[in-house]
């Protein structure tokens, strides 16, 4: 596995913008997400990670028990609108040839990015806004929202994007990066408590009314 070295730059950026690592909503998995809600509340796009998020870790196909929605997903925003963003397949480093990001792409039913840099990097930014920017009609970051199981990856990403609606799931598929994952979920609420953003605030007051059901 390469050195992913904006990932290991992030908690020096930290010391600056705390708030990089905070999501906009924490979930268990996709499941807890209603689709056609977001739709309406006029998200017009999305980027998922792969592994963990959707499937197994260096699997292609995805968690059955996710099936209906991610359904959901692809029915509310359309296939084209919903791209799955991976440090792994699409990847220059481990996915030169794009193999697995076709098959992963099949396996799904959506677009995989095949990107230079690794997330949550500004040149993967880049990548992804010129992917919506493409569309026959173009979707601003403001419009997307961003899922992912990783906080110095995904959300990150997204809080740098300064628009999207950045979704933590918690929830893995199989047990991985066990001690990181502990940390990310101390930082976030360690920043939590200190910062207590008013975005943040409103943010997570809007969804529990009127998106989601963060009680499941």
């Amino acid at each position: 596995m390469p050195l992913n070295i904006p990932g290991l730059l992030v908690p020096f950026h930290l010391l600056v913008n705390p708030r990089l690592v905070l999501p906009s909503l924490v979930v268990r998995d996709i499941r807890q997400l209603d689709f056609h809600a977001l739709r309406r509340a006029g998200y017009r796009g999305a980027v998922f990670d792969k592994d963990n998020c959707l499937t197994i870790p260096h699997k292609d196909h995805l968690v059955p028990e996710l099936e209906d929605a991610w359904a959901e997903c692809r029915a509310a925003f359309g296939p084209d609108h919903v791209v799955v963003v991976s440090n792994s397949a699409g990847t220059r480093q481990l996915d030169a040839g794009a193999i697995q990001a076709e098959a992963v792409g099949h396996a799904l039913g959506v677009p995989v990015l095949c990107h230079a840099a690794l997330k949550p990097s500004y040149a993967c930014i880049k990548d992804i806004r010129a992917y919506f920017a493409g569309l026959p009609k173009p979707v601003r970051d403001d419009e997307l929202v961003v899922v992912g199981d990783r906080v110095l990856t995904d959300v990150v990403m997204a809080r740098r994007m300064k628009g999207p609606l950045a979704v933590w799931t918690t929830g893995v598929w199989q047990r991985e990066a066990t001690a990181m994952r502990l940390m990310e979920r101390g930082l976030v609420d360690v920043v939590r408590r200190w910062t207590a953003p008013v975005d943040d605030q409103a943010t997570r007051s809007f969804v529990r009314q009127t998106v989601f059901d963060l009680e499941k």
